[in-house]
């Protein structure tokens, strides 16, 4: 099941909060959508940041965006690796990118005791899926 459900372009729903709602269990990441912009300087396509919350332990499963992705640490410490990539540690400050065919094979909390969070900034395709389940 994705972390995140796109019920029309622009459209996101989070699952995943305290009460678990949408069926996920608590382990599941939370995401929330903060902008949907389309940009006009390049037709075609809209730029979309969202914020992730790991809870302790929580992680992805293997996706792809199908866009230019931009993360950037909030709080606590992440793990990232994309397919032919390295696995990096992220922490506060640092910043992590996949482009639109990379495969986001690890992503995940690296505390099993303390939350994390990250920004994330996609630049896509109007009307396309924030995430495919590979």
């Amino acid at each position: 099941m994705s972390i995140l459900k796109v019920l029309a372009p622009a459209v996101v729903i989070t699952c995943g909060s305290l009460a678990a709602p949408c069926g996920y269990a608590a382990e599941e990441p939370v995401v929330t959508p903060l902008l949907t912009k389309a940009l006009s300087d390049f037709p075609g396509k809209e730029a979309l940041m969202i914020t992730v919350d790991y809870p302790p332990g929580g992680a992805d499963p293997v996706h792809r965006h199908d866009a230019h992705s931009f993360v950037y640490v909030l709080d606590g410490s992440i793990v990232m690796q994309v397919k032919g990539g390295k696995e990096v540690t992220l922490t506060p400050g640092q910043t992590f990118y996949e482009g639109p065919s990379d495969l986001h094979i690890v992503g995940r909390n690296a505390s099993n005791t303390e939350p994390a969070k990250f920004l994330v900034l996609l630049i896509k395709k109007e009307g396309t899926p924030a995430l495919t389940l590979e």
